[in-house]
């Protein structure tokens, strides 16, 4: 791993090197006291947060319907935008006024609409909300893999992998980098694969539509062996696949899989313990409405993150339900009470535990929407929802060493593009890495001939949003 910048000779590229090959013939016995990929490492610096977790509002919400109020939208609500109407995906109208009332919260006056009113009220002088992100294209797919990998169109590793390569697991019974979601989003496993990083660094997926903890994650028990056989039957079967890798020195996946044979071993117990949100009072349970699947998703972050797991992202549904082309009104209004309870609860829980310090929340989608109206294709029916928007955007953070009850940047007095303090995604992930204790430029991999990172060439530090 190379966190210096220096790429290193990686185990068998000494060995082949050294004495024409002849240490290769060490490797079954080096190998088999190779540490733990999950093991802890250091970070370049004092990291702010050690754990994230990312609310991830799949679709594209508003940013004018919930943290960025337009005044001067409503006045002009059902006329041609005197600016004109940027280039989305869809043809758009005239201005579509918010439903949605906005109102200050908290000592900082922080601005949110109904649709966040309960994170809002309890949490507004916790929130640093960043009202001028932007992205490349208006399209879901490519914005999501831009979000979740900092590329648009390549499969590049996701940035939970980045971190769990760069950090390891403070628990090596579960695993680093966890995934949460009823169903699957747009584009799918690429958001959170580890692409050409080493396999034991990819997302474990759970879909969240299963309440049952053995459901949950698949064949988590057997049932025709004990713990002490399984052992046994492991150890076997690590013999072997060592002796099957000596001769295939060149695939990097082998030690990923056997790597994932112990991890799953050992995750018997440790998973169904930290996934079983039953174990909650009910008090706490109440609190996170963990009938729902999004108040069960949030608990389940929390119990994750509280057992060291680094990364937990939270999707709020299949596919894109925040993707409201028509019906905003009632759409939003229904996703938001979905949300909005389950979020307030996890910042209050994290804080009463002492965990919102260490750790980072995101809470967002891959862009946002026009002020325009969206003209449907094909039907008569008055238009009603928004097309997708990446020129300008919201998402907020709290936590994790954040700078708590403002918002950063704006866009224009519609709510179109980002003007003002404007940040790409490439700067949030840049922001994201320092909170965690990496410079973006320093945390690489060597692949295909030279070093990759995160950020690619690009990304900023934003250095107003950290305490």
């Amino acid at each position: 791993m190379n966190l210096s910048g220096n790429f290193p000779l990686n185990r068998r590229e000494m060995l082949r090197q050294t004495g024409t090959g002849l240490g290769l013939l060490a490797l079954p016995s080096l190998l088999q006291a190779a540490p733990n990929p999950l093991t802890p490492k250091d970070p370049h610096f004092q990291p702010r947060a050690k754990h994230i977790i990312h609310i991830y509002l799949n679709g594209g919400p508003s940013q004018v319907d919930t943290w960025d109020p337009k005044p001067e939208l409503t006045k002009w609500g059902g006329k041609k935008l005197p600016t004109g109407n940027l280039t989305t995906e869809r043809e758009t109208g005239v201005a579509l006024a918010s439903p949605f009332k906005f109102k200050q919260h908290g000592e900082s006056g922080l601005w949110c609409s109904s649709v966040f009113e309960q994170t809002a009220s309890q949490h507004a002088d916790k929130i640093c909300v960043v009202r001028s992100m932007y992205a490349n294209t208006p399209n879901h797919e490519q914005s999501m893999r831009l979000m979740n990998t900092g590329d648009e169109r390549l499969s590049r590793p996701s940035y939970g992998s980045w971190l769990v390569y760069g950090l390891g697991s403070e628990n090596q019974n579960l695993p680093g980098f966890v995934t949460l979601c009823p169903g699957l989003p747009v584009a799918d496993y690429s958001n959170w694969r580890s692409s050409f990083l080493p396999g034991t660094f990819q997302g474990t997926y759970l879909d969240t539509r299963k309440s049952d903890v053995h459901k949950l994650i698949a064949n988590i028990r057997n049932s025709n062996l004990t713990t002490v056989d399984q052992r046994k039957q492991l150890d076997l079967l690590a013999k072997l696949n060592k002796q099957h890798q000596e001769p295939r020195s060149e695939d990097a996946n082998l030690e990923a899989r056997i790597q994932s044979f112990e991890l799953a071993f050992r995750m018997q117990l440790e998973a169904t313990d930290a996934l079983d949100v039953s174990k909650e009072t009910q008090a706490t349970q109440d609190l996170y409405k963990a009938e729902t699947v999004h108040g069960r998703q949030l608990l389940m972050a929390r119990r994750l993150i509280e057992r060291g797991v680094r990364v937990v992202q939270c999707y709020h549904g299949d596919v894109q339900p925040w993707d409201s082309h028509g019906d905003l009104a009632d759409a939003h209004k229904k996703l938001g009470e979905e949300a909005d309870g389950p979020v307030a609860a996890l910042l209050s829980d994290l804080e009463s535990r002492g965990l919102l310090d260490e750790t980072l929340v995101i809470c967002g989608g891959e862009f946002g929407r026009t002020p325009a109206v969206e003209i449907p294709i094909g039907s008569t029916a008055p238009p009603t929802g928004r097309d997708h928007n990446h020129h300008g955007f919201t998402v907020w953070l709290a936590g994790g060493g954040v700078n708590g009850g403002m918002a950063y940047g704006e866009t224009d007095e519609f709510g179109y593009q980002a003007v003002e303090n404007r940040v790409h995604v490439h700067d949030l992930h840049a922001t994201m890495l320092h909170l965690m204790g990496f410079d973006h430029e320093r945390l690489t991999y060597r692949h295909a001939g030279r070093d990759f990172r995160l950020t690619d060439v690009h990304g900023q530090i934003v250095n107003e949003l950290i305490a």
